[in-house]
């Protein structure tokens, strides 16, 4: 079934899911897919932003390295969002597909810096726009970037690519008895604490009235297909 499909949306992939099965740095294949799916939604019409992690090149926290303060720490990080969003843009333009990276802070030699009217004019161009280096600052996730963007280009919904088929109550990878959620308010992912994405995004995402569709990217197709509006996963909304 489906919910009908978007018109413009942001995709938050994580660092990760470039890995693939590495668990680090870019596995190609994984990329290669990805960048198919992405290529066949844009050619339906989608209006595509995408913000990537870079958890699988620099881990923001630098829990095993105490001697790096978090900001310095969460600026590596964003530096590595930057290789991937690099990556994927060369990927999608060896299919044809026609990009923009577009970083939070100025990094002229490799992308544009973020500009909100350029960003919405890429768009409408038909241009699959990469938004790299979080919000720019230090101590706010990838999540939060994505949740500030899309309510700034005016996004139909965010999308957030994951391992798992939606929401539960509790990790399903460790509780095999979780309860699986269609569909939660923001209200509900805020008190029951359930991770969909940090409460800062949450929050974003509500005040703009913004729905967030938290799906698996694991299966065939499950970016294309989420992306297309088939019902999956689970949607966070109201």
């Amino acid at each position: 079934m489906s919910d009908g499909p978007p018109h413009r949306v942001l995709l938050k992939l994580s660092g990760e899911a470039l890995a693939g099965t590495e668990r680090k740095g870019i596995h190609f294949p994984t990329l290669e897919d990805i960048t198919c799916q992405i290529a066949r939604a844009v050619s339906d019409g989608l209006q595509l932003a995408v913000v990537v992690g870079g958890g699988n090149i620099w881990r923001g926290g630098a829990r095993d390295v105490s001697w790096i303060d978090r900001s310095t720490a969460d600026y590596m990080g964003m530096l590595a969002t930057v290789i991937n969003a690099l990556a994927l843009q060369a990927s999608l333009e060896r299919h044809g597909i026609p990009t923009r990276v577009l970083t939070a802070f100025d990094m002229t030699r490799v992308a544009e810096p973020y500009i909100r009217r350029r960003a919405i004019r890429h768009l409408e161009k038909g241009r699959v726009i990469i938004l790299a280096a979080g919000t720019g600052n230090p101590f706010f996730t990838t999540d939060t970037a994505a949740a500030l963007r899309a309510a700034e280009i005016q996004a139909d919904a965010v999308y957030k690519a994951t391992r798992v088929d939606g929401v539960y109550s509790q990790d399903p990878e460790k509780f095999p008895d979780a309860e699986r959620y269609d569909r939660l308010t923001y209200s509900e992912v805020i008190q029951r604490g359930l991770g969909v994405m940090d409460t800062a995004a949450v929050a974003v995402c509500r005040e703009n009235h913004l729905p967030i569709v938290v799906f698996d990217m694991t299966v065939p197709d499950g970016i294309l297909k989420a992306l297309r509006g088939d019902r999956t996963g689970t949607r966070v909304e109201g």
